[in-house]
């Protein structure tokens, strides 16, 4: 499928249909917001119209690392990444379709389906919404939806801070750390040592994922990235084959940047669930 807009199935379209985002007044919307989140995403003058939801089965071929060598596996390292973006990519066409001016509380998930060992089901999943004044400063690059795994709390106050989200920014590298040889395996028996090729390779493939984020954040324009996160998996693949999988919200100011002192206090909402 070259083009995301074509791979929306029939279910999908006639469900979006039917949101409150598609010219219909009675119609419904849906999200996965807590009942803190939508209170506090209304209150930031935004009104959610439905979930947006993007998926990518990718066959994640197979590359061989060095017995006894540190190195990316940069094969399995542009699978990763082209196949998230390709989730990420059918979630903002559903966004752009409801007209929304962007996704919040987006998550990424990556799973192993039974059938084959090499098959990995890629899902975006978030809400999108839209300012209910019709402001125009909030959509992301070139007027797409703006994406953001900050939840509804943390929307708020990064817009009461004066920022704005521009986009889900995300660096993968898929790294094999090299076999420890059977002499230097001997000689540590019983000792406290540090396990020095592991530390600088596991260091290694974590600065390579961050450094790609941080150039995904440098390309959208913007000023930096709240809510990072850096997670580790190895996806079932070979013994000392790991991935480390950097991904943040990309944010720049709305206007001028506030003073701190300006900025207003968090404030506390209470729910009860019975």
């Amino acid at each position: 499928m070259s083009d995301a807009s074509t791979s929306i199935p029939p279910h999908a379209v006639e469900r979006l249909k039917g949101l409150r985002g598609q010219g219909h007044p009675g119609g419904i919307f849906t999200s996965d917001f807590s009942v803190n989140e939508f209170l506090l995403v209304r209150k930031a003058g935004f009104e959610p119209i439905g979930l947006c939801v993007g998926t990518c089965v990718y066959h994640v071929g197979i590359q061989y690392g060095s017995w006894g060598q540190n190195q990316e596996l940069t094969k399995l390292s542009q699978a990763m990444y082209h196949a998230r973006e390709l989730a990420m990519a059918r979630m903002r066409e559903e966004a752009r379709d409801m007209g929304a001016d962007g996704i919040v509380g987006v998550r990424l998930t990556v799973k192993r389906l039974e059938w084959d060992a090499n098959i990995l089901e890629f899902m975006a999943i978030g809400t999108g919404i839209v300012h209910a004044a019709g402001h125009p400063g909030f959509k992301g690059a070139e007027g797409q939806p703006f994406t953001s795994d900050l939840s509804g709390q943390d929307f708020w106050t990064l817009l009461q801070a004066g920022y704005r989200p521009l986009a889900l920014v995300m660096g993968s590298c898929v790294y094999h750390v090299a076999h420890q040889g059977l002499l230097q395996s001997l000689g540590q028996i019983g000792r406290n040592t540090e396990m020095t090729n592991f530390s600088q390779a596991l260091y290694d493939a974590r600065e390579i994922a961050m450094e790609r984020m941080q150039h995904e954040a440098t390309e959208a324009g913007a000023e930096g990235v709240v809510g990072m996160e850096l997670h580790e998996g190895s996806h079932n693949w070979k013994p000392h084959v790991i991935e480390f999988f950097a991904v943040g919200t990309a944010v720049k100011p709305i206007a001028a940047e506030l003073a701190p002192d300006t900025i207003p206090d968090p404030q506390l909402v209470l729910s009860v669930n019975s």
